[in-house]
């Protein structure tokens, strides 16, 4: 969804336990790391992808603007969650002015809201797989009260929002920048954030399904201390494989690893069902990004149940970075939780 010409831009990760700002500049070979910042948030300031604590979450934007010391003042963010749809569609051959006239009418099949309270865009993919007379278009929508929230705290934090994307083409963005995917390959992208874990899964490097599952680390911190009856900072320590005096090694290991089973199922029924409605398409491998990414164990266990190469994503693989101005170990150990913002950050007005 545009608001508003191509200039360089701040990639804002709006997440439910964290904020996420990335800066990225054009370089000969792709793009060169020009700033990022982390600021932590409160739980229940967003829940579901709906901001519930407009104040906390504004002074965590002024607090990042403050500490990365950044100059510009255009944001581009995302939303995922219960108010947002993203469908691939097939409809007749048209232009894209026709279909910009035509978009409304369309939607109405395909989302279960009212036309009137959503904002919708679309992205053209060209001839469909199954029938070469008619295309394939992704369709979005979200709606306008969620798209309204995230602009009035970006603008209440004194930035301009330019461009409000969706977490899974953040995340397509992201891998298309820093991996060389096979154009006949179908590939994942699971983003297991605190709350929502974002499904993305790619053919010819652009969306072919995407789901958000309303799992994530969350749920793996609370299954720690409902079981081991220990308070959220233990149990936090614990899901990320830190060393402490506690519960019995075994028993925490039992827990945890059941409770990251339960999550690696529902990211595995998603990628069967995406499977089982394909004839063609296998999906070859699973990236893995966001904070749940670093889960004990979770890359081996989701490995292990759906069967195929799990990989966690470097959204830095291929930047350009100053060795003076950010740690290599540093951006190793982060760069899974700023995978959207990665994506985010390599937008410019006017790209689709």
């Amino acid at each position: 969804m545009f608001l508003g010409k191509k200039k360089d831009v701040v990639g804002l990760d709006i997440g439910s336990s964290s904020i996420k700002l990335v800066e990225l500049d054009r370089a000969k070979s792709g793009f060169k790391l020009q700033n990022l910042g982390l600021s932590p948030l409160p739980p229940e300031a967003i829940v579901d992808g709906a901001l519930m604590d407009s104040v906390t979450i504004i002074d965590a934007i002024r607090d990042l603007v403050s500490t990365t010391k950044t100059k510009r003042k255009d944001v581009v963010t995302s939303v995922s969650g219960h108010s947002v749809i993203v469908k691939k569609i097939t409809l007749p051959f048209m232009t894209e002015a026709e279909l910009e006239e035509s978009i409304q009418w369309e939607a109405e099949r395909y989302i279960p809201f009212d036309i009137n309270d959503v904002n919708i865009d679309f992205h053209m993919l060209g001839s469909s797989s199954e029938n070469a007379d008619l295309m394939d278009v992704v369709l979005v929508a979200a709606k306008k009260d969620i798209i309204n929230d995230y602009q009035s705290v970006i603008v209440e934090a004194g930035l301009n929002p330019l461009i409000i994307d969706t977490d899974s083409f953040a995340l397509e963005n992201m891998l298309e920048i820093n991996y060389d995917i096979d154009k006949d390959e179908t590939v994942a992208v699971a983003n297991v954030g605190a709350s929502i874990t974002n499904i993305n899964i790619l053919k010819n490097n652009t969306s072919s399904f995407t789901r958000d599952i309303f799992k994530g680390g969350n749920q793996i911190t609370e299954e720690i201390q409902r079981q081991l009856h220990i308070d959220y900072e233990e149990a936090e320590r614990i899901k990320v494989g830190s060393k402490g005096e506690g519960p019995s090694q075994p028993a925490v290991q039992n827990v945890l690893k059941t409770a990251s089973e339960a999550l690696a199922i529902e990211i595995g029924n998603s990628l069967d069902f995406f499977q089982s409605t394909s004839t063609y398409e296998k999906v070859s491998k699973l990236y893995l990004s966001g904070g749940g990414s670093k889960i004990k164990d979770f890359d081996i266990v989701l490995q292990q149940q759906i069967g195929l190469p799990v990989e966690v994503a470097n959204p830095f693989k291929r930047v350009e970075y100053s060795g003076k101005n950010f740690d290599m170990d540093y951006l190793r150990d982060i760069g899974p939780i700023m995978a959207v913002a990665v994506g985010l950050a390599s937008r410019r007005v006017g790209d689709k």
